[in-house]
């Protein structure tokens, strides 16, 4: 009975990601179209619609998860630890895997001093506050408060001074009601669609005594970074480092600050050790590091060395959370 249980609930959790995925694909298709229709610049495009809208998936999973919290429906502990699991596995996903990816299809890639100071950096000091506000093994509604402001502070912020960047290629709405129907539609979709992927992954922590953060790693966080790797094949199609680079690192900008915020603001979370002494750490190492060297041991340029070395390096950090965080 207990192995018929996880069965389905993992095949629930696998269909309900790809509604999750789906829906969030069709949002921000239809609400680009929107914007082109009324003249948004792209800049905006880029910094709110583009930027959220891949972050959909891990946005609508915290807030989904925090009403369960506060509703009683969904454990405290393991909805927590899924969320969070879920958020780190989806941003280091982007930041070491896909970046490898990325840089391993287009080759020799020189980054600007300009997207180095007004997004790599922000996207470094926004790991370093979550490290600093789940230090003591939780999160407070203050804190997740705090964490939404500063998102808030730094789009208003970077909207005014960042350079434009590259979106994907939706045109002109021409039937703005069916858009606005889709917009809603895929909204309600997401919603949906995280509930069962978290009531789902809860199902199987519980039958099989794993821990609810790992389990989110390998469910939600894989799933949900596959917007962002559908926007760096489309950056390799058009080559268009700018649509690629500049969605991984702005995602992994709203994942710890908008969307762990906005859950962590509704109820609170419980943060397991492993992201506060492996996930964030190791983010926050790689991150730093990738920039020394680009100071320091190359000519100013990323090329597939760095991509391969990426790659590599998240698979590291997949069998280091394994080996030294066993159950968590």
């Amino acid at each position: 009975m207990v192995e018929q249980s996880v069965v389905l609930a993992l095949l629930a959790s696998a269909v309900a990601l790809a509604v999750l995925v789906r829906s969030a694909s069709t949002v921000v298709g239809a609400v680009t179209r929107i914007a082109n229709h009324y003249d948004v610049p792209e800049v905006v495009v880029g910094l709110t619609i583009v930027a959220v809208g891949t972050s959909l998936p891990e946005v609508a999973a915290h807030v989904i998860a925090s009403l369960g919290i506060v509703g009683g429906t969904l454990d405290y502990e393991v909805a927590s630890a899924t969320v969070l699991g879920g958020n780190m596995g989806s941003s280091t996903t982007q930041q070491l895997l896909l970046f490898g990816v990325f840089l391993v299809g287009y080759g020799r890639y020189r980054p600007r001093p300009r997207f180095l100071r007004t997004t790599y950096v922000p996207m470094l000091a926004s790991f370093a506050l979550v490290l600093a506000v789940a230090w003591d093994g939780r999160l407070s509604r203050l804190d997740g408060a705090l964490l939404v402001v500063v998102y808030l502070a730094y789009t208003y912020w970077a909207v005014n001074n960042r350079e434009r960047v590259g979106v994907p290629s939706e045109p002109e709405s021409r039937r703005l009601g069916r858009d606005v129907g889709l917009t809603l539609l895929g909204l309600v979709g997401v919603a949906a669609s995280a509930y069962v992927v978290i009531a789902a992954v809860e199902v199987v922590v519980d039958a099989m005594q794993l821990g609810g953060s790992i389990v989110g790693v390998v469910t939600i966080g894989l799933a949900s970074a596959l917007p962002e790797l559908s926007t760096v094949f489309e950056g390799l199609r058009r080559r268009s480092p700018d649509l690629a680079v500049g969605t991984l690192v702005g995602s992994n900008i709203v994942n710890p600050l908008l969307a762990l915020g906005l859950g962590g603001a509704i109820s609170g979370y419980a943060v397991p050790p492993v992201v506060v002494f492996w996930d964030l750490p190791v983010k926050l190492v790689a991150g730093v590091g990738l920039l020394v060297w680009l100071r320091y041991g190359t000519g100013g340029d990323f090329d597939r060395r760095e991509g391969f070395a990426l790659i590599v390096a998240y698979f590291i950090f997949l069998a280091g959370r394994l080996l030294l965080f066993p159950g968590q």
